[in-house]
């Protein structure tokens, strides 16, 4: 059997109502779970991008991705997940619990980079973009302190030419 891997795939389409719904219901009907999905218009009004995660080997990826350019309001669709030339982004926003050892958990923002977005007596939220594993070493690190709650966007992308 051959094995699964995470593919990013960017699809520019027609910005129209429902398009989104088709895309998502083409994908789960063929069997694919996302893993994340983002959409949003672009500088042109008319053209909406999807930014979606999922699992899949390269044939079926390849068949999917056949079948989701037949789609009407299809413009382009890019597997960015061995291409070099994207810079790809997550974001979160996380809350940490911060009495007892807050000095720490500051330390570890500053050394990330990440952003204080709320402080109250007893926790801390934190925004923080990035690459998946600058993302995923720093939810590791702040594990212990006790995650009370975070929300992920998922990979988002742009060509760097």
């Amino acid at each position: 059997m051959k094995e699964m891997e995470k593919h990013t795939i960017i699809i520019t389409v027609a910005n129209r109502i429902g398009v989104l719904a088709r895309i998502a219901g083409l994908l789960s009907s063929r069997g694919f779970n996302i893993d994340s999905i983002i959409g949003a218009p672009t500088e042109n009004p008319d053209i909406y991008k999807i930014h979606l995660v999922v699992g899949g080997t390269e044939q079926r990826i390849e068949q999917v991705t056949k079948q989701l350019n037949k789609l009407i309001d299809t413009v382009k669709i890019v597997d960015i997940s061995h291409k070099k030339n994207y810079i790809v982004r997550e974001f979160i926003l996380i809350k940490v619990k911060a009495q007892k050892n807050r000095s720490e958990i500051l330390e570890l923002i500053n050394v990330f980079k990440a952003k204080v977005v709320d402080m109250t007596r007893t926790h801390i939220t934190i925004d923080i973009s990035g690459p998946t594993l600058k993302i995923e070493r720093f939810i590791d690190l702040l594990r212990p302190y006790g995650i009370k709650e975070f929300v992920r966007s998922g990979k988002i992308a742009v060509s760097e030419d």
